[in-house]
């Protein structure tokens, strides 16, 4: 019988359980959806409890699968953020990252020198994802609760039966001193809470009995705490060492390079969070991914897989449109909410296929902007990657000639959920230390740039700046 380390991965559409050996091998795994509740004025929760109850079904299903299960561990979307009454169960929904109700708090703050001395000292940046504000917001409405914690942490009180969160998924609150490891005193002031009414603070390798029945899986086996899904993304495509950054890539985007040591950048461009035994993770998020590409089919009535590879077919450039695909506001490196979609150059011979590939070299764009903020507090020369958009060719080929560098791929990662197994099997001892992720994990393809597309892209990235700065100056 195989052992094997249940890693819960809570993700913003569904929670996915994957079965990981010690030699960051997945050997079953289980996945179920659940919905996010989206309004026009910026909500965008889960219920906890529907959330929680997809978690213990996956368990169950890749349990049933008989291999010897020696931990669960736990990892999910960052800057989640509910209330608990005195109960321990949910008062209020779960606000997901996209929650931007905070915008006003976020823009108080912002930019002020009290607001940059926040993003130093906790990583985390002035922006309506962060529970910083999103705490501020639910003080401004006069709503309470006897505690506060992210949707990962839920998952584990209910689990264990203790309230506690890790390092990790805490740098991205906005209320953790990096240097520290304790609960910032001005970001709790900002907030409106007291440190008695967040999670105790541990290690992420910290690791609780089992005390709920889930079949399959014996009373008592250790829950390790785990971590934020970005830093473990790093582990779980052993982006682990100077150097070599991630890439994530699904329904929105990430780029993020391991340091021995936090910091962010002066210009207040990049997030620092932690992944465990003194590694960070400096980088910085879009919230235009692969959602740009559905975006386009459901607006052109056609199915993605088809539009991208109409798109593949148009020369890089998109023919001369250029796209701003701020569908959903965006993060790195503007953090700016408030930032509206464009499409320019639009002619009448344009269709749906230059229109497309405009969006998809607009992300690409992004994520160029994003390494080069990185690359002002870190070395990058090579990029590991993740993701289900790089099922299709054309998004792989962008942003590599984007990027200006070989994208490292293995088939099928999961990403988070492997690097989540792999800081269980070092938290049982099974790992001489995290650095060895990188020798576990080989690519197995990479993409290459295109000489000509790299090019065009470096040419006209300055072009995406200058209209993202005057299309903000006319109030878009």
């Amino acid at each position: 019988m195989a052992e094997a380390v249940l890693a819960v991965d809570l993700g913003t559409t569904a929670t996915k359980v994957i079965a990981v050996d010690r030699n960051a091998g997945v050997l079953a795994s289980a996945e179920h959806g659940y919905p996010m509740r989206t309004t026009p004025s910026g909500e965008a929760t889960h219920d906890p409890e529907v959330v929680f109850q997809a978690a213990l079904r996956a368990l169950a299903e890749v349990a049933a699968q008989g291999h010897r299960v020696r931990a669960l561990v736990l990892t999910g979307a960052m800057h989640t953020l509910l209330g608990l009454g005195s109960s321990g169960m949910p008062v209020t929904p779960s606000l997901s990252w996209a929650d931007n109700r905070a915008v006003a708090e976020a823009s108080r703050l912002r930019g002020t020198p009290e607001g940059r001395a926040l993003h130093r000292a906790t990583g985390t940046p002035v922006h309506p994802m962060s529970p910083l504000v999103k705490l501020a917001w639910f003080t401004a409405h006069g709503i309470t609760a006897h505690s506060w914690c992210g949707l990962k942490d839920f998952v584990a009180l209910r689990l264990t039966g203790r309230l506690a969160t890790e390092h990790s998924s805490a740098s991205g609150t906005g209320l953790m001193d990096l240097r520290s490891l304790a609960w910032h005193p001005d970001a709790l002031a900002f907030a409106g809470v007291r440190a008695a009414a967040l999670p105790e603070l541990l290690p992420p390798t910290t690791a609780f009995p089992l005390v709920l029945d889930v079949p399959g899986i014996p009373r008592g086996v250790p829950v390790v705490l785990g971590g934020g899904d970005g830093p473990m993304a790093n582990l779980g495509v052993g982006a682990v060492v100077p150097g070599v950054a991630a890439v994530s890539m699904g329904t929105s985007g990430a780029l993020r390079v391991v340091r021995d040591r936090p910091s962010v950048d002066e210009r207040g461009r990049v997030f620092c969070y932690a992944i465990a035994d003194g590694l960070w993770v400096s980088g910085g998020a879009v919230s235009n991914g692969g959602v740009v590409a559905q975006w386009a089919a459901d607006t052109f009535q056609v199915d993605v897989p088809t539009l991208l590879r109409e798109a593949e077919g148009v020369p890089p450039g998109a023919a001369g449109v250029v796209a701003l695909p701020y569908l959903l506001g965006e993060r790195a490196p503007w953090w700016d909410p408030d930032a509206r979609s464009a499409l320019i150059g639009v002619r009448r011979e344009h269709g749906r296929a230059e229109i497309t590939r405009a969006l998809v070299e607009g992300v690409a764009q992004q994520m160029a902007l994003v390494l080069d903020a990185v690359r002002s507090v870190a070395e990058v020369h090579a990029v590991r990657v993740t993701g289900g958009a790089f099922r299709s060719a054309l998004w792989g080929s962008v942003l590599a000639s984007a990027l200006g560098l070989d994208l490292e791929a293995a088939e099928d990662s999961e990403g988070s959920g492997v690097g989540a197994g792999l800081l269980a099997w070092y938290a049982l001892g099974e790992l001489p230390d995290l650095r060895a992720a990188a020798t576990l994990i080989k690519p197995t393809h990479v993409i290459k740039p295109d000489a000509v597309a790299q090019h065009y892209y470096a040419r006209h990235r300055p072009v995406v700046e200058q209209l993202y700065e005057a299309l903000s100056a006319l109030g878009f």
